[in-house]
């Protein structure tokens, strides 16, 4: 009788032991934390992919190997036995394409760079990016001009990874009773993919980022199909949402507009 008492007892202690385990969140489990009156579920917040070098547009080529990188003050290209450094200049865009082209006139050399969204595949690793991108170059007093083609994408602009919680919409601050008494909208993005998820006030969304550089798109919006008593708050929420095409960060604050209507949304930075 004794030994069957103890049998049980131990029997007891493991289940406890086991039950508060299950119960402990790991680090990739979720947890919530606390910012003013919201909480957030959320995953540990993924670091960063690359160290930002203050570029926003990167390309590379073979045949010959060469690099691009295109900065707020400059245009650097990188060749196996060479290096070209110019300052920037704003692009000249085409109307009725995606296709920007940086024509550079310095006194050592003259640069053209075309940036046109097209798939392009690296001959050598077979990595897909989103745009194709020519180089034509020639330096002052010789007559050959040189030129260069490869593969390239936008940056994302490293500010954005992060987690943000809904702080304004349409100008006003926006509470849990517009939402139902649920938490406001809140969202995780991740620049190592472009993506985003979170909550747009009764549903779970996700969805990707379009980022060029002084351009954010928000895009490809899908969400859960839950039922709230009022939908009106998060049906204007994700309107907005999909409308966005600028944005700004400053005081931990992410501000949303859609070119004509300043601040549409604004984002409290929490992580």
């Amino acid at each position: 009788m004794r030994k069957g008492l103890i049998i049980i007892g131990m029997l007891l202690f493991f289940m406890s032991c086991i039950e508060k385990k299950k119960q402990e969140p790991t680090e990739n489990e979720s947890v919530e934390t606390t910012a003013d009156t919201v909480q957030v579920k959320s995953k540990k917040m993924e670091p960063l992919a690359v160290t930002p070098d203050g570029s926003y547009f990167k390309a590379t080529g073979t045949e010959p190997f060469w690099g691009l990188k295109i900065l707020e003050d400059r245009v650097e290209l990188n060749m196996m036995e060479d290096t070209i450094t110019t300052p920037n200049t704003e692009p000249i865009k085409a109307q009725d394409s995606n296709i920007s082209m940086y024509r550079i006139q310095t006194e050592a050399v003259q640069l053209d760079v075309i940036i046109a969204q097209k798939e392009c595949t690296n001959a050598m690793s077979g990595e897909k990016s989103p745009y194709t991108v020519t180089i034509a170059y020639k330096r002052t007093g010789e007559d050959e001009t040189f030129a260069l083609e490869g593969c390239g994408s936008y940056v994302t602009d490293y500010r954005l990874h992060d987690i943000w919680v809904l702080e304004e919409m349409d100008g006003k601050t926006v509470s849990k009773e517009d939402f139902n008494g649920k938490d406001v909208p809140n969202m995780e993005i991740n620049i190592n993919n472009n993506r985003f998820s979170g909550f747009s006030g009764c549903n779970r969304m996700t969805g990707s980022l379009f980022f060029e550089k002084d351009l954010l798109r928000f895009t490809q919006v899908a969400g859960t199909r839950m039922a709230c008593p009022d939908m009106g708050k998060e049906s204007e929420f994700l309107k907005n949402l999909q409308a966005i095409t600028k944005y700004s960060i400053a005081n931990n604050r992410l501000y949303l507009s859609n070119g004509s209507q300043e601040k549409l949304l604004v984002f409290k930075k929490i992580d």
